[in-house]
């Protein structure tokens, strides 16, 4: 009787210990999101030195919350540490593997890196994620992969299926735009470069790229046109400056 009266006890001890390291696992859990909470919000004011200030506080706590890491990685990537970044995306995906933004993410770290075949390969992940909730950024994202490594009719697919999901994609617009202007087809450019600032206006990268694609038609009117809207849009930009020296190149060389 003695032995089973040790082995209950003994056994009881065990389990109200291993409640104990639970609840205070769970406590610290709660306060690890709490702190994310904080940092989440100060990441929504664009005030990135304080929400890591939050967010290395609940590491702290607790580490394994894929959900933190992804915010690592975006404020880490948002103060240009784009190696803590990945690595931080790369503990989020090993934590939770199916967490496609963290690995939409990381696709994007890469893509920041230049190196365009690791960002590919996330990508191409996310994008066969059926429950992906817009499955036209992991597109677009493939299709800026291509163009910056030049291979521009893969980067024409991939714009292309964008558009198929969200056809009033300015961003896949404007990238199909400038697959066609990188290949000679100026007025296709045109087409969906003024496609792009139908759903996007007053974005003055896309009438700088619109002016570029005139130019190249040698509709050096329209061009200087547009080049003049960059200015009144934009007048303390480099852009500024930029339009203004090619209005300038195109009166001196074209329209004498």
């Amino acid at each position: 009787m003695k032995k089973n009266w040790l082995f209950y006890t003994v056994f009881l001890v065990f389990i109200i210990n291993m409640l104990s390291c639970s609840a205070d696992l769970e406590r610290l859990k709660k306060q690890e999101e709490d702190i994310r909470d904080v940092g989440e919000a100060y990441m929504g004011q664009g005030d990135y030195t304080s929400a890591l200030n939050e967010l290395l506080k609940a590491e702290q706590m607790y580490s394994k919350d894929p959900h933190l890491h992804n915010d690592l990685g975006i404020v880490y990537m948002a103060k240009g540490k784009l190696e803590l970044a990945i690595i931080h995306f790369n503990k989020a995906i090993e934590l939770k593997p199916d967490y496609a933004p963290a690995r939409n993410n990381l696709g994007t770290a890469y893509f920041a890196k230049n190196d365009w075949d690791s960002a590919i390969a996330c990508f191409k992940e996310v994008s066969k994620d059926l429950l992906y909730a817009t499955p036209h950024y992991p597109l677009y994202n493939l299709g800026c992969s291509y163009y910056n490594k030049k291979d521009f009719i893969a980067a024409e697919r991939y714009y292309k299926e964008a558009l198929k999901i969200e056809p009033k994609f300015s961003g896949a617009l404007h990238g199909l735009g400038l697959t066609y202007l990188a290949t000679g087809n100026a007025s296709e450019a045109v087409s969906y470069i003024e496609k792009a600032i139908k759903y996007s206006p007053g974005f003055p990268e896309l009438q700088m790229d619109l002016a570029r694609a005139y130019t190249s038609l040698n509709n050096y009117i329209k061009a200087v046109d547009i080049y003049n809207k960059v200015i009144e849009v934009a007048p303390e930009s480099l852009m500024a400056i930029q339009a203004k020296s090619e209005i300038t190149r195109i009166q001196k060389e074209h329209m004498k």
